[in-house]
């Protein structure tokens, strides 16, 4: 009776949050959440090691994750992003997602756009040569504010965090991260792809990867 009770107040749960996100945000979603078949069981199993993760320290109070990739400028700011709409869309409390890099160069444009056209409102409030975003993805929730900076930088945590390396070379260049309990979940550079015809497709897939992992990782978090 418990269980039925949990999993009849998980789908309410599920169904509002979805209701309160951005209209175009919601077919995204709804879209993403339906291809959890597509993830690979290697990837499903590094994603769930994650989730227990976040599991434990919702026991223990706030859960913070810092995803991390060499320039903080396309997949950790997309995997930030993605994590936490994924985790207000399953109504887990009190998670606080951020990113970082081994260096700090700016938001890419091209990842911007990307998350643009998946529903997400973007605003720059300031311009220059790093600037910084926020993103709207619901009713009543506060942005996310975005802007490239080092995984150590003074607003990212520093201990008792869950450091998430998003690509391999930043995996290799932090061989050693104080504070953090450290995961690896690479994703392809789209990079590779700028000024190319596949450029947009690019960042598509990759933004849908993400966005399809995080919400995974979520969905396994009682």
């Amino acid at each position: 009776m418990k269980i039925l009770f949990f999993s009849l107040t998980f789908i309410i749960s599920v169904f509002v949050m979805n209701e309160l996100l951005n209209a175009d945000l919601q077919t995204y979603v709804k879209q993403v959440t339906a291809e959890f078949d597509e993830i690979s069981d290697e990837r499903k199993e590094a994603l769930e090691k994650i989730a227990s993760y976040v599991q434990q320290k919702k026991k223990e109070g706030n859960v913070e994750l810092t995803f991390i990739c060499t320039h903080n400028s396309r997949r950790s700011h997309m995997s930030q992003v993605w994590a936490q709409i994924a985790a207000y869309y399953y109504g887990i409390d009190n998670v606080y997602t951020y990113s970082g890099g081994t260096e700090a160069t700016a938001f890419n444009t091209r990842a911007v756009n990307t998350l643009q056209q998946a529903g997400l409102h973007i605003n720059a409030i300031n311009n220059g040569d790093n600037p910084v975003y926020k993103i709207k993805y619901a009713k009543s929730v506060e942005p996310i504010q975005v802007y490239s900076k080092v995984y150590n930088a003074d607003k990212n945590p520093s201990k008792g965090f869950a450091a998430i390396m998003t690509c391999s070379q930043a995996d290799q260049n932090c061989p050693f991260i104080p504070g953090a309990t450290r995961f690896a979940i690479p994703y392809e550079d789209p990079k590779a792809y700028d000024g190319t015809a596949n450029e947009a497709s690019a960042y598509q897939e990759c933004c849908r990867q993400i966005a399809r992992e995080m919400f995974y990782l979520f969905s396994k978090v009682n």
